[in-house]
């Protein structure tokens, strides 16, 4: 069987830092991606930020809105691929109106075009499932039906979460909710007809964080070769493959077979949670997966399929809600240091 792409969107992944007490920073990467996110009030400029990027040898990222800053100050910089995200709040009058969808385009993403290398359009951040996961469908067809009439090579897909998986121990088990079933479905089996991957984000920490009596932190943090889990003839020893494939599972269960996955973010908060994050810990579980995915050496399920990355997340973001949620970047704001050192 053909191995589908596998994609995985780290903010600020595959970078190998060298921090020495100057503070420079070697890096060596490659299929690298960063996910820029804005919720913050002491953020670098989008110049400084692109500037960041290109020195660190970054040339994919992703941002959440068309924010016309950061677009701007992507002009010229065609090495560096974009995914722009459509903001969850447009998806209602977007699904009701191809009209609105065309004049979207035109406003968000057609004066960019020229000198912004613009991949791919997500449609929808884990809103899937939910009370607008439906008009995530009618959106998602109505723009990969202007991109293709414009002969654009740009990807339409949507972002979605591990709750969509009703159940996913063993791995082999894993199975989507009855409303991932009735939402979620739809959309993989159009993007299978289109063959776009979907984009999906996978947290350990969290699976940890909820249950760390019974799942150890080696097992979280790709920090051991011993197998965890057997499931049949598949082994695991992290739990990242074992969620991951876990999805791979649900999607046959429901007749959708090699679909293309990206994951759009993975990462560990750096503080928040006591002894639970630790820049420590962060430095490992991120500097571990880098080494994963470079090793090309897939899941268990999908053995031998190369994996693209993009690490969440570039910085800190202080207009997150407290705790976790604001301490997963690689680098501080204020100065645009990085937090800990990788290797």
């Amino acid at each position: 069987m053909e191995c589908p792409r596998i994609f995985i969107f780290f903010l600020l992944s595959a970078i190998l830092f060298n921090y020495t007490n100057d503070v420079s920073i070697n890096v060596a990467a490659t299929n690298v991606g960063l996910n820029y996110g804005l919720l913050g009030d002491n953020l670098p400029s989008p110049y400084d930020v692109i500037s960041l990027y290109k020195s660190i040898g970054v040339t994919k990222i992703r941002i959440f809105d068309p924010n016309t800053e950061v677009l701007n100050a992507l002009r010229g910089n065609t090495n560096i691929s974009v995914i722009v995200g459509v903001k969850d709040q447009d998806l209602a009058a977007l699904a009701s109106s191809e009209v609105a969808v065309e004049d979207w385009f035109a406003t968000n993403i057609e004066p960019y075009l020229s000198d912004v290398n613009i991949t791919s359009i997500t449609v929808g951040n884990e809103v899937i499932p939910g009370p607008i996961g439906p008009q995530v469908l009618p959106v998602m067809q109505s723009l990969t039906n202007l991109v293709k009439s414009r002969c654009l090579p740009i990807l339409i897909s949507t972002v979605v979460a591990m709750s969509n998986l009703g159940q996913s121990y063993p791995p082999s088990a894993g199975m989507f909710t009855p409303q991932a079933r009735e939402q979620l479905v739809p959309v993989l089996t159009f993007l299978s007809q289109t063959n776009t991957p979907i984009l999906v984000n996978i947290y350990p920490y969290f699976a940890y964080s909820s249950n760390p009596v019974n799942i150890s932190l080696d097992y979280a943090i790709f920090n051991t070769k011993d197998v965890v889990v057997e499931d049949g003839p598949m082994q695991y020893s992290n739990i990242f493959d074992a969620i991951f494939d876990a999805f791979v599972w649900a999607m046959e269960k429901e007749d959708v077979m090699d679909l293309s996955m990206v994951v759009t973010e993975t990462g560990w908060p750096s503080a928040g949670n006591g002894y639970l994050t630790t820049p420590e810990i962060a430095a490992t579980y991120n500097g571990n997966f880098i080494k994963h995915v470079e090793s090309g050496v897939g899941t268990p399920k999908k053995p031998n399929c190369s994996i693209e990355g993009y690490l969440f997340a570039t910085f800190n973001e202080n207009q997150k809600p407290a705790g976790t949620e604001q301490n997963f970047g690689l680098y501080n704001p204020t100065d645009m240091k990085p937090i800990y050192k990788l290797f």
